[in-house]
Order: C-alpha cells, then structure tokens, then sequence
C-alpha cells in the first residue's frame, strides 16, 4: 500500500503572557529544545526556532494526522511545564492562549527559516514583517 505524501508547512507565533519578558536569553535555547523535542514526538520536524523576550516563531512541517491545534497545545503545554517545574520553579511563566499561525510554501521556507532564526536582529533594527509578528494583546 503506498502511503500518501504532503508538504505541510506551518509558521506559529505564540506570545508570553501579558507579553511579559519572560522567555530571558539565559532560558531560550533550553527552551527551543523542549519545544524541538516535542515536535519531534508529534512526528513533526522543527525547521527554524527563534524569538525574543516575550514571543517565539516556530516553523514546522508536520503530518496531516496533527492538526495546527494540537501541535500548539502540546508545545506551549510541554514547555510552559519544563519552566516552571525544572527551569524556574516557582517563577511565573506563562504563555498566551492564542497564536498564530501561517500556511508556508516550499518555495517560501528559506524566506521564512531566516526571518525566524534572526529574530533579535529583526526586532532591533525594526526590520520586521507585520503579518508575521502576533497581533495578539
């Protein structure tokens, strides 16, 4: 039996709660790679991480039997529980409810993982795509 072949692109933003700075330089990457992992369990694959203090970008390519929903509610979910149980008990950390999310065509991966991955610069320099950043309060 052949088995059916997709190319499933998705760019998520999520924001910290309140947008607070929560999501610190000391914490980012340890916290990309529970997320990295996460996807990795969902049978999904993590194309580009990256983000600032109070959001993160997430490119992922993931199968048609996990819907944009549940990828976002277990990585917030995962993460959010790694922070406040291993990284910083007894700190607040929380993420937002909602996100964002976009459809990615393979032609537009590279234009998209780049945009993720130098998201500080982005930010600093005001460089930044509007449509791709959160539009959530």
């Amino acid at each position: 039996m052949r088995s059916p072949h997709t190319q499933l692109y998705v760019h998520c933003v999520w924001a910290t709660w309140d947008r607070l700075p929560l999501l610190t330089p000391d914490i980012r990457n340890t916290v990309y790679g529970v997320i990295t992992n996460e996807c990795k369990k969902l049978k999904c694959s993590a194309i580009a991480i990256g983000g600032i203090d109070n959001h993160v970008h997430l490119l992922v390519n993931h199968p048609p039997t996990v819907t944009i929903a549940a990828l976002l509610k277990q990585i917030k979910g995962s993460s959010s529980h790694f922070i406040t149980h291993e990284l910083r008990p007894n700190q607040l950390f929380k993420w937002q409810g909602a996100y964002s999310a976009f459809s990615i065509s393979p032609s537009g991966l590279d234009t998209v993982a780049d945009y993720i991955r130098n998201q500080e610069e982005h930010h600093s320099t005001c460089s930044l795509y509007p449509q791709w950043e959160p539009h959530f309060s």
